[in-house]
Formats: C-alpha cells, structure tokens, sequence
C-alpha cells in the first residue's frame, strides 16, 4: 500500500466514479454512493494528499492531428536513469518508465508533422554513446485506455449509468482552438477538477463561457479528463509492460480479450517487430507469474510475450502540446 490511509468501499467508489467522470460533482458522487457530500470532498482530500490521485484535463491529440510512438531504449545501466529524468522532462512525453535491471526506458510520444517524428526519432532522442539501442513503434489501435481500466471498478451498472457522461458526437473538419481555448485546457491539464471561477480567472471569460466551452469540447471529442493514481496505491504492487507477437489475424481477437482484463490498463497495436504493446498491473511478482502463463497463455493467436518489469515509474500522464 502506497501511505498510511487504508482504503475502503467508499474510498474505492470515488476512484471509481472519478474514472468515469473526472468532472463529476461531489454531490452526485455522494448520492450514489449513499453518503455524505462532506464525506466525498474529505475522502477525496486524502486520496490526493496521501496517494498522489489526481484528476487530468488531456486533450485528444487526435483530433489535432498527432500521432502517438512507444519508444524502448536500451541504456548502459550508469545511463538509464539520467535518459529517464530527460525524456520525462520533454512535454510530448507521458508514460516514461525505468524497465527491466535498469537498463531499459519506455515512453510514448506524440508527434504531429512527419518533420517533427524525424527530427525527434533521428536527431533528439540517441544523443548520447550510452544509448545502446532504441526501437520506436507508431500506436495504430487502442483496445483499453487507462481511463478504462477495469482494475478499478467498484460501482454497479447503474451507478456507472448515474455518472456516465454523454456520449462523445465528433464532427468532421478541422478544429481552431483560441487562446482562451488554450489558457482553459492549461488550467484543466494542471488540475482537471478545477473550479469555474478559477478558470473563468484563467481565460478572462465569465463563468457561463467557461462552462459552455468545456461542454463543447467534451462532446466533440477534444477535451476527456484522465484519472491518474500510482496502481500500487490499490494493492497492485507489480507492474510490467509486455510485447506480444500474436499471428496476424489474432490481433484484434487478443487485444479486445486483454482489455476485459482487469490486470491491463493499457493496450493497443503497433508497427514493429511485436503487433501488441500492453501494461500490466499484478498484486505481487506472484500473481504476474499467473497472469502470464494462465491468462495470456490461453489467448489463442499468441507466439511470443516479452515481459519487462517497471522499476520505477519516472512520468504518469503528460502534458498538452498546445
């Protein structure tokens, strides 16, 4: 466990609720989880401060024209750590972990011109003789988003119906973000929980505007919020990232088996070597070892699962590229 606060039901029904629905009001929290208001924003105080959660206003890169890379790179062991701190600190990253003995680097990137995926792949990154190898794949395919991870349900179907937001009705054409566009979708990449007054300071908008526009961007598919919390903070103390071959008219089948698992928090397809790039959260070393030879080795399709225990996670969620 991640710090001194035992988590219960109610604890673990926020969590829930807050994957669902970043933005959704303690009130409407409290009501389906039969407590009270003040209960909800004093729990959810403490998920903060003592487990790290936070709430993420991320902007589909998409829908803007970026494309998204998971990067390996293969260090000496005195280099890995340093390659890390400087891939974390660059803003199209997320997602940077320190693998294997502590030689290995993962990270996905999101690039929006072919000159800036050369300039980035060819020129950026292996700066440095330390670096021993590096292997970049293009993500084509989400079957499971970290805002759908099904390791952290702990609400009934209808209480997910309660709070589910409405559906996403993306339209065709380019998008034009402004700078008030800009300095709101800042503000909500900061904190995505934060209060209209707050924002309505932040874009020189009233309140109303604020709210207006936050819908808008929701509904076309632009704005979603992304609950970020450690998995060692709910018991799941051993991560990993895996790449899978699988023969290729079982891709599509594996992906969208794993992604009713509730060990995986992320999968998708990708160029390269491997068609099947996934994270993967296990209660302990043990229960990775199952998972592995039960769950994925009963996929049929699968040839070859590389596993690379995480060390240490260096970035979680990234910024927005405005």
């Amino acid at each position: 466990m991640n710090g001194d606060l035992m988590m219960d039901t109610v604890d673990r029904g926020i969590i829930h609720a807050l994957q669902i629905d970043g933005r959704a009001s303690f009130r409407t929290i409290a009501e389906i989880l039969d407590v009270s208001e003040n209960t909800v924003a004093r729990r959810y105080r403490q998920l903060r401060n003592v487990h790290a959660l936070r709430v993420i206003g991320l902007v589909n890169g998409h829908r803007l024209g970026y494309v998204q890379w998971t990067i390996r790179l293969r260090c000496t062991p005195d280099a890995a750590g340093s390659v890390a701190k400087a891939l974390a600190a660059r803003t199209d990253t997320s997602f940077v972990y320190l693998l294997s003995a502590g030689t290995e680097v993962s990270c996905t990137v999101q690039t929006r011109s072919t000159e800036e995926q050369e300039t980035l792949l060819l020129h950026k990154l292996p700066r440095t003789s330390r670096l021993v190898a590096m292997s970049a794949h293009l993500l084509l395919r989400g079957f499971v988003l970290p805002d759908g991870w099904q390791g952290l349900n702990a609400l009934t179907p209808d209480q997910v119906d309660h709070l589910r937001p409405a559906p996403v009705d993306i339209e065709d054409g380019a998008l034009h973000l402004d700078e008030g566009d800009k300095s709101l979708l800042r503000a909500l990449n900061h904190d995505g929980r934060t209060p209209y007054s707050d924002l309505a300071t932040a874009t020189q908008w009233s309140e109303t505007k604020v709210r207006r526009r936050m819908d808008t961007m929701r509904r076309n598919g632009i704005l979603h919020y992304q609950l970020d919390i450690p998995p060692a903070a709910l018991d799941f103390g051993t991560e990993a990232r895996l790449w899978i071959a699988t023969q290729p008219a079982a891709t599509v089948t594996v992906g969208e088996a794993m992604a009713s698992h509730p060990e995986i928090s992320f999968a998708a397809v990708t160029t390269g070597a491997t068609n099947l790039v996934a994270a993967v959260n296990c209660r302990d070393p043990h229960d990775l070892g199952r998972y592995l030879t039960e769950r994925i080795a009963g996929l049929a399709g699968i040839t070859t699962v590389e596993t690379a225990p995480v060390i240490r996670t260096v970035k979680r969620a990234g910024s927005l590229l405005l």
